[in-house]
């Protein structure tokens, strides 16, 4: 038995289908109101914040995911993650299971300094923080041998169907709906983004190879590119040109007195203004037959077709 916690997110949806094709078709999903996405899916719902419920719905899973995601909000990371996360260890622990963990990059330090497995945490803002709060404790459960685990780290997503980032939500849904594409800060600056069912299918692969378990990876990701490049990219794609407005730093900081949604992005512009480099070498060096998406082929699903992946 598989078992994803967060299953009706867009990670815990591609993650549900690949285990399908390529692993298991023994897989139980998890959230509050849980959907079948194959035919075999056994559906659970839970409540991850109560413990007995976290246990019943882990119970007799040789690998666990953890996808779980929750609203951008500060009180409520701060009010739950922390304790969903420590449900979830403890109940992995008591059932023998393997932890996946799927994590961001929020607790590295925002600049333009490349990111490895081994960068040190510098999270700044309530939500960095309480990210790198969550890692940590994985980290210590793995490193004292109470827990077969293993992290997997993304950044930002962009993607199909129902994946949220400020670069699907300000750019590209733009993008497609013929509308001034917004560009966030820099629209020089480099930019390491994940295709969303790339992000799912690596992390269905180190799930199932027993030799990736007791360490960090990065999951898989194309070269950076700008915002420029991307709607060039898309430009190509259409055939047309494309309008876009760059919303400049202190433009956020005066839309953030009036907007709760953008006081909660505030800890996240930082890695707008400067290059974001996300090295991936160490999953592409053990796994050389991974196909990643290139940019072209990821923008092209998304402005062309209809978000079927």
């Amino acid at each position: 038995m598989q078992t994803i916690l967060g299953s009706n997110g867009q990670i815990g949806y591609e993650l549900a289908k690949e285990l399908y094709k390529n692993y298991t078709t023994d897989i139980r999903l998890v959230s509050r109101k849980p959907q079948k996405i194959n035919p075999t899916d056994q559906v659970f719902a839970a409540d991850l914040m109560d413990f007995n419920q976290t246990k019943k719905a882990i119970e007799a899973s040789d690998i666990v995911y953890f996808t779980v995601g929750l609203p951008m909000n500060s009180n409520l990371w701060e009010a739950n993650f922390l304790k969903i996360t420590n449900n979830v260890i403890r109940a992995c622990k008591e059932s023998q299971s393997k932890l996946v963990f799927f994590d961001n990059t929020y607790m590295y330090p925002k600049d333009s300094t490349p990111q490895y497995e081994s960068t040190k945490f510098s999270p700044v803002g309530r939500k960095s923080n309480i990210r790198s709060e969550m890692a940590k404790l994985v980290l210590s459960e793995i490193e004292t041998g109470s827990l077969e685990g293993v992290i997997c780290r993304a950044p930002e997503f962009y993607g199909p169907n129902k994946t949220q980032s400020i670069t699907n939500t300000l750019f590209l849904d733009k993008i497609k709906r013929n509308v001034t594409a917004k560009i966030p800060v820099n629209k020089n600056a480099l930019r390491t983004l994940i295709w969303t069912p790339d992000a799912s299918r690596a992390m269905a692969l180190i799930g199932n190879t027993p030799s990736a378990y007791g360490q960090s990876w990065h999951l898989p990701c194309d070269d950076p590119h700008t915002f420029l490049d991307m709607l060039k990219i898309s430009e190509k794609i259409l055939n047309r040109s494309l309008k876009y407005k760059v919303i400049h730093l202190w433009q956020f900081k005066i839309a953030k007195l009036f907007s709760k949604e953008v006081r909660e992005l505030d800890e996240l512009l930082p890695r707008y203004e400067v290059d974001n480099i996300f090295v991936s070498d160490k999953f592409k060096h053990a796994f050389p037959d991974f196909e990643i998406t290139s940019f072209e082929k990821g923008i092209s699903l998304i402005l062309t077709e209809n978000n079927t992946n």
